[in-house]
Order: structure tokens, then C-alpha cells, then sequence
């Protein structure tokens, strides 16, 4: 694959980096249960209380799950999670993408592209994750791209997860 200066993605259904979103809906085991999606496992140690994080779960979708979730109102929101919901969502992502062969050989083929969380709404949380218009902290992205760089000093040259 041609090296791509920046990649940019949102959608989970754009072929073939919408897998780089939470919403793509692959399973991933994390903390002992089983998610349908990364979204969900980032949310779910949102929820302070065990009902609230049932609902959330309950979600018919990972969108509506995601918009549930940022309209809780504090006091269903754990305690400290504006400190530990970073180190959540870098756990998730590494276990979405060493769980799943394909979705590593896909985070490895970009090279030493910038990966972009690219929304459309212009919002406090898409400003956060990803860039609207380009501005942003892209903390998505950029998670990403320190899991690439960990990835590959961990398969050095081999194909990671090569059993799946």
C-alpha cells in the first residue's frame, strides 16, 4: 500500500478505515465481558451505576449508545472518569486490535500516516476524539497511532496474532 500522508475516517461503514471507528461493530472481550463494539466498552465504565450502564448497553445501535451515554448527567457518571477515561479507551483499543488479526494488519498497513478522527458536527466531544474542519485534539487518532508504533516494535517484522 502507498505510504498516505493522513488518513482520515469516521464513519464505521467506510471501506476500509470506518474500522478505526468505535462504532464498527466487531466484538471485543474487555475486563471479562463481551462487547459488540469498542464504543461500547468505552462507555459502559461510564456508567456509575449498574441499571444506568444496563441501558446504555441496551442501546439498538453504537450511535444512539454514544449519544445516551454523553447526555448523562453527572451524578450517573463514575467518579473520576474525566481522569481515567483515557486509559479506558487505550485498553479498549488494544484489545480491539489485537483480538482481531485483520483490524492490526489494517493499523499497521498506514505506514506512518496521521490518523484523523474527521466529524462533521461541530462539537465539544468530536473536537476531543477527532477535528472538525481540522481543529481538534484528535484523541483518537492519535491513540491510534501510538498503538501502531507499539504494535510494530511488538510483531518486529512478524504478522501479528498470526494463530486468528
Amino acid at each position: 500500500m502507498a505510504e498516505l500522508e493522513e488518513i482520515r475516517f469516521y464513519r464505521a461503514n467506510e471501506k476500509p478505515y470506518g474500522a478505526f471507528s468505535n462504532l464498527y461493530r466487531r466484538e471485543i472481550e474487555f475486563e471479562g465481558d463481551v462487547y459488540r463494539t469498542s464504543e461500547h466498552a468505552y462507555q459502559a465504565g461510564k456508567a456509575r451505576k449498574p441499571e444506568v450502564k444496563a441501558w446504555l448497553m441496551a442501546a439498538p445501535s453504537p450511535a444512539l449508545l454514544a449519544m445516551a451515554a454523553h447526555g448523562l448527567y453527572y451524578w450517573d457518571v463514575a467518579p473520576g472518569w474525566s481522569k481515567t477515561k483515557f486509559d479506558r479507551m487505550r485498553r479498549i483499543l488494544r484489545a480491539k486490535f489485537t483480538q482481531h488479526a485483520d483490524l492490526a494488519e489494517l493499523l499497521l498497513s498506514t505506514g506512518q500516516a496521521r490518523l484523523v478522527e474527521s466529524a462533521t458536527e461541530d462539537n465539544a466531544v468530536n473536537r476531543l476524539w477527532g477535528e472538525v474542519n481540522g481543529v481538534g485534539q484528535n484523541m483518537l487518532g492519535v491513540m491510534l497511532m501510538e498503538l501502531r508504533e507499539q504494535l510494530r516494535h511488538e510483531c518486529d517484522g512478524r504478522t501479528i496474532l498470526a494463530a486468528e
